[in-house]
């Protein structure tokens, strides 16, 4: 029997010719080096002093330029990806978790509703939500990053951009947004809704939908917000509505249309 989560009878145990390997995203990896945030965090006691002639392009200031040229790269990669939902969630969701159907409905709903599709690039909850986008036939974007271990990008990413520097990607995930879509993950994907929900609140960004998706797996948090931050006076009572709860696709893509149609109508 299907899952009631399987979109449109499909079964994630098929083969998919379409899907094709993936070279690993890590030159670290591959190497054994450090990542680009490792390198770029150490202090200059930490550092050895190689004799290597091009050590100078390890130094802070040459590091500045990569980082420059990686806003640059990402920034000509999306300037025309028009509206857009980030989607957010554990790279080990496996296929037969229910999640990962509701992920693959959700973005085929919004990619269908005329967004594009941001998400990490990787597997699980990412592959799920690239897979709605190119089952919509909208835009796939993987905004890959590098990692001490191997990692490729999913198979149904259509447009690839990598990055060294997680604050670099998560740049973009923000920039180009409309709404955040968050479904249950680890560290990562609390990183990232943390990190909108502050933008939020201090007026750095405007208030856009922030959708956890999953409630039974966040409830706890909510709970543990509202018992432990808000009766501490942490956050005040408002702040409790920068986050909407939701289990149901359709409802995601009706918050998220009925806000973008009122920013276009503010515009105009």
């Amino acid at each position: 029997m299907h899952s009631p989560f399987e979109p449109d009878g499909l079964r994630f145990d098929d083969d998919h010719p379409t899907e094709q390997p993936n070279p690993s995203l890590n030159l670290a990896a591959r190497t054994g080096r450090q990542t680009e945030d490792e390198q770029l965090l150490e202090t200059p006691s930490q550092r050895t002093a190689p004799q290597d002639p091009t050590a100078f392009t390890h130094s802070d200031p040459w590091r500045v330029l990569r980082i420059q040229g990686e806003f640059v790269a990402g920034f000509d990669a999306l300037a025309d990806v028009g509206p857009a939902v980030t989607i957010f969630g554990s790279a080990r969701t496996p296929r037969t978790d229910p999640m990962y159907g509701v992920a693959v409905a959700t973005a085929r709903r919004l990619g269908r509703a005329g967004f594009a599709i941001l998400t990490g690039g990787g597997p699980g909850i990412m592959e799920a939500a690239n897979r709605g986008a190119r089952e919509a036939k909208a835009r796939s974007i993987g905004c890959g990053i590098e990692l001490p271990h191997e990692q490729g990008l999913n198979p149904f990413v259509d447009e690839a951009v990598n990055f060294r520097y997680f604050f670099v990607r998560k740049t973009m995930f923000v920039k180009y947004a409309s709404a955040f879509v968050i479904f249950p993950g680890g560290f990562g994907t609390m990183d990232e809704l943390f990190e909108a929900l502050t933008l939020i609140q201090t007026g750095k960004i405007r208030n856009f939908p922030v959708i956890l998706v999953g409630c039974a797996f966040w409830q706890a948090m909510l709970d543990w917000i509202k018992g432990s931050l808000l009766s501490d006076g942490k956050v005040s009572p408002g702040d409790l509505n920068l986050m909407t709860c939701t289990d149901d696709p359709a409802e995601v893509e009706r918050i998220i249309v009925d806000c973008y149609r009122q920013d276009c109508a503010g515009d105009t």
